[in-house]
């Protein structure tokens, strides 16, 4: 018989503020350095493909396989959710308070985006800012949808995703035959994105990380995708999560209003459908030896539903795992209120380590080494949030971003 309580009363608000969207967007800033890591210290390709650098052993294809099974892209789906549930909040309270709920959404999005650009040109490469700053504006138009009418939108999404994917591994598997300039041209495309691109390829960005902060400022220059074209491609996407965190918040999944009976049932299904589905697709590609051709079919295709699911059923499981008042879950809370200071603090972190203004190993360490970072910088994020937060009531870049936004920085 399903429990009736609610998953608990005190954990639905904390001086205001929704604890239980503080608590995940807490895990997913902290879960989001595993998949980010190679992104940090490796060569672009290798942050999808194991094989892409180096000599891969044992430990770095386990460390590979583990989080592609259990991280990789839940984590930044985690944050997209609660992107698309914080954006709806935002804007109810605004409203609520008699402002123009939609001309403050859009000043905030319009703020996050000059603080994006300016980090992926002169930090990180692997800025999301930029794009949660463009998906967001496109999300505005969908805040007042039900919650069956925006789970059906972020269906659509998802559908639109495959398809757009689809036709990426098409292309992809038509030009494998490499028997026309152009088919080699995108052949060689595909492998510097996800595949083996060899040594000589690589040596330029090598070279850049390993070298003056001007040198990787001027190959990020060069080599930064365009974020119109990325909103076009992996947009859709992104948007799907933004949306099921709309209807998440709306439904009272995420203020902990269900019973926690039915958080439970939503846990073992999720992870049920989606990590088996993770492992069949990491075991395939293992199988083929790293091709191209299968790292791109699940990087592009096969994970779409099963990110969503997973994301869903993390959230989930993680509300579960949550205690009111304990250690554990109030530091976890103080480090997603301080969401955005903490991923542009590890951004610095990591990019001294690795980068040639700091201490130059970028491409240095194997795989599984790297891991060894993220303990550390998660005890930091720990450690240092709620006492900055006790003292001074916002992170540093969250009221720079309300000041911007508000002409305030004054905490709602």
């Amino acid at each position: 018989m399903s429990d009736p309580a609610p998953l608990s009363p005190a954990m639905t608000t904390d001086r205001g503020r929704l604890l239980t969207l503080d608590a995940l967007r807490g895990v997913a800033v902290m879960a989001i350095l595993i998949a980010n890591m190679p992104g940090f210290a490796l060569p672009d390709p290798a942050y999808s493909n194991p094989a892409a650098w180096g000599d891969a052993g044992p430990g770095d294809i386990a460390v590979w396989l583990l989080t592609e099974i259990f991280v990789t892209g839940r984590m930044r789906g985690l944050f997209s959710l609660l992107f698309g549930a914080s954006t709806l909040l935002i804007l109810q309270r605004a409203d609520q308070a008699g402002l123009n709920g939609a001309s403050l959404h859009l000043r905030r999005m319009g703020v996050l985006f000059v603080l994006g650009m300016i980090h992926r040109t002169f930090i990180w490469t692997g800025d999301i800012l930029v794009h949660y700053a463009l998906v967001g504006i496109v999300a505005l138009a969908f805040v007042g949808l039900s919650v069956r009418r925006l789970c059906i939108a972020a269906l659509l999404m998802a559908g639109l995703s495959m398809l757009l994917g689809w036709l990426d591994c098409a292309s992809l598997l038509a030009a494998s035959a490499r028997d026309t300039p152009q088919a080699i041209a995108l052949w060689h495309a595909y492998q510097v994105a996800f595949g083996t691109p060899g040594a000589a390829a690589l040596a330029p960005e090598i070279a850049a990380m390993r070298g003056p902060w001007s040198a990787a400022t001027a190959f990020r220059l060069d080599n930064n995708g365009d974020p119109l074209f990325d909103l076009m491609t992996i947009g859709p996407d992104t948007l799907s999560a933004m949306l099921i965190g709309m209807a998440a918040l709306k439904s009272g999944f995420l203020t902990g209003a269900w019973p926690r009976a039915r958080y439970r049932r939503w846990t073992i299904v999720a992870m049920a459908l989606s990590l088996p589905a993770y492992a069949a697709m990491a075991i395939t590609t293992m199988a083929s030896g790293f091709d191209v051709r299968a790292v791109s079919l699940a990087e592009l295709f096969l994970n779409v539903p099963f990110r969503l699911i997973g994301t869903v059923g993390y959230a989930a499981l993680i509300l579960l795992l949550l205690r009111p008042g304990g250690w554990w879950t109030t530091r976890i809370a103080a480090a997603g209120r301080m969401a955005f200071t903490n991923y542009i603090a590890t951004s610095l972190a990591m990019t001294f380590i690795f980068y040639g203004h700091g201490l130059g190993q970028f491409a240095r360490w194997d795989r599984a080494a790297i891991y060894l970072l993220v303990p550390p910088m998660w005890g930091l994020m720990l450690l240092w949030s709620k006492p900055w937060l006790d003292r001074f009531g916002q992170g540093p870049l969250e009221k720079l971003w309300r000041l911007a936004t508000r002409g305030h920085p004054k905490s709602s």
